[in-house]
């Protein structure tokens, strides 16, 4: 797995299609599947132990939603905080870690 993460409108799926092409599977916009799966109500642990499973060579982009002000609404909250543990667990599982600033690739893993 390569974990491609930074702020919204950087360039990490740009950056993604040029590298990687056709050659791998892009799995764009995490943050807001883990989204629905909270206001869906369903198990988001669970759910991301399977989207590991089924996604080990694939390309993940993310958004970093962890800089700012932390959200008043507790959907919000528990939101950025499963963002940010899933984003520790992809590191952890990634062959590379890139984050995207400016358009900006830097290769941290």
């Amino acid at each position: 797995m390569i974990l491609i993460f930074g702020g919204v409108y950087q360039g990490k799926l740009c950056y993604a299609e040029d590298r990687f092409g056709d050659t791998r599977t892009i799995v764009n916009d995490v943050d807001k599947w883990l989204l629905s799966l909270i206001q869906d109500g369903k198990d988001v642990s669970e759910e991301i132990s399977r989207f590991f499973d089924e996604n080990k060579d694939a390309v993940v982009i993310c958004n970093d939603i962890s800089c700012g002000v932390v959200p008043i609404d507790p959907v919000l909250r528990k939101w950025r905080e499963d963002v940010g543990r899933f984003m520790a667990q992809a590191a952890e599982k990634a062959d590379e870690v890139v984050r995207l600033f400016c358009g900006i690739p830097t290769r941290i893993k």
